[in-house]
This record gives C-alpha cells, structure tokens and sequence, in this order.
C-alpha cells in the first residue's frame, strides 16, 4: 500500500511515481517494530497497538491488556492492565493528543488510554450485560476518565458519548447515528463542563475547528461523524476535516507546552479500504498521511 500510495502520488503530480517521497520517507529517524499477538499469526490492531504503545504483547482483539487477558472475559482484566507511553507522557508533564480518522474508541486510539479485554466494547451498549455488572467500563468512559485530562482529542465516534437514541447533531432523525449509550450518560456534556474553566472546546465540524484560535484553547474536544470518518476520497471538504487540518491545529495547541507534547496520529481507514476491497480509498489515505 505505501508502495503504490507513493507512486500514486508522483502520478498525480505528473512524474512517473516511483521516485516521490512520501511525507514519512522524509522522517530523520524510523523505527521498525515486530507487532504479532501473541495468540494469532495475523494480528489485529487493538493487540499490535497495545504492542507499540504500551511495549507488551497481547492477545488478539484486546487493548491495554497483557497476554494474562483474556478477550470478552471481563475478570481478567484487573491486575493485567499496561500503561501507555501517552499516560507516560502525560505523567512527565507534557502534553498528549490523539488524532485519528476512526471512531476515538477504535482499536489503535484506545490502546493509549484504555485497557478493556474487548476492542468492540464501545459503548456499554456493546458489552454483555455481565460485563457491566462486573464492574468493566466501555471504552468511550475510559476515554474520559482513566486519563481525565488529555489535551487533544480527534476523531469520530460521536454516537458513543450520548444517551440511547439521542438524535445526532448532524444527522437528525438517522437511527443508525443516534446515541447508543444505556446509563444515559452524555460523556461530551460532562467533558465540556469539566473543562469550563479550562478553556476546554468541543467541536463537531470542520468550520468549527478551524475557526478556533488555538493560542485560546488548552484542550479540544473533536468529534466529527458518529462512527468512523468517510474515506478521504469521499469526504465532504465542507463538514470534515482532512487529517492534515486536524493535525495542524493539534500541534498548534500542544506545542505551546515548553515540556513538549506526544501525540498519536492515525490515518485509520488504510485499513478499513482493505478489508471492503476498495484499493483506491486504501491508497487515497495513505497519500493523506
């Protein structure tokens, strides 16, 4: 995908492809990472992504957990949780961020501040309701509450945040994209309360962010669809933003901290355009990133 991602874009600027440097070519330093789980030879994102953000292995289809975890077992989840090199960063004083095309609570995203034993428990809409009653938490809580304070956030996944069948902000009425939540919680009302004084700012379209001024914002809440984001080739540049544009203004506002900043950036639909086939939006993303 890279590869050809770097050929298609020599293409699109007239040369013949296979000499274009891709943003990341340009990199001064790459790492190389081994990212199996540790039971599957072809791994899933949630267990490479706990690999390369929290330095353990894991197994298939959990995030923030060791391998002693079992996936969909919620009583193995305490006692094996890893941190991450977001929380790592956070704790040294710096400032973190994350950015993503996919849902905020997708896989790669939540290994950095999650620790669930099932990359699908979303909401708690998605969990068995014996999961709840034992005490695990849905990952769009953990976004919010294992790492109360992380400067930037984002991605898509609206529909998580807000009370069952909760008509969504931009697509009223679309059952699909209603909220899903069963404890009635709205997740971005109390994000945006406890962030009042704080020069928090929720956004949930393009306009929106890019007519913050980000010297004024110390944290910002974006969540710009209710799943995943559209494929860059079929986004509407009038609502949602590029990567690119959330990227910008990320580092706008995390730069100002004199300690520094981590943040996690995914262009997460790669891999989406793969699994349905459609080779064209894979590499239109990866041009992206």
């Amino acid at each position: 995908t890279v590869t050809a991602a770097r050929i298609l874009k020599g293409q699109l600027n007239g040369q013949s492809g296979e000499e274009t440097q891709l943003e990341m070519d340009k990199f001064p330093f790459v790492s190389l990472a081994k990212t199996y789980n540790t039971n599957a030879q072809v791994p899933d994102s949630a267990g490479t992504a706990t690999a390369y953000l929290c330095g353990v292995k894991a197994n298939e289809g959990t995030v923030g957990v060791s391998a002693a975890a079992v996936r969909s077992q919620c009583n193995t989840t305490q006692g094996n949780e890893v941190t991450s090199i977001l929380k790592w960063a956070k704790d040294a004083g710096k400032s973190v961020g994350i950015v993503t095309t996919t849902r905020v609570n997708h896989a790669t995203p939540s290994a950095a501040y999650a620790h669930s034993v099932d990359r699908d428990w979303y909401s708690d809409n998605e969990m068995p309701p014996e999961a709840v009653q034992a005490g695990c938490k849905d990952i769009a809580r953990q976004l919010f509450e294992n790492i109360p304070n992380i400067d930037v956030i984002m991605g898509g996944g609206r529909k998580y945040m807000f009370p069952k069948n909760t008509s969504d902000i931009e697509y009223p009425g679309v059952a699909k994209h209603s909220g899903t939540r069963k404890d009635e919680r709205n997740l971005v009302q109390e994000w945006t309360d406890r962030m009042k004084d704080k020069k928090g700012r929720y956004v949930w379209n393009k306009k929106q962010l890019l007519s913050l001024n980000p010297n004024d914002v110390d944290h910002l809440l974006g969540l710009f669809e209710p799943g995943d984001l559209p494929y860059d080739l079929e986004r509407n540049t009038e609502t949602d933003p590029s990567l690119t544009e959330m990227v910008e203004v990320a580092i706008k506002i995390l730069r100002r901290n004199p300690s520094g900043f981590y943040l996690l950036v995914e262009g997460g639909r790669i891999d989406h355009g793969h699994h349905e086939g459609k080779a064209k939006q894979a590499l239109h993303e990866a041009v992206e990133m």
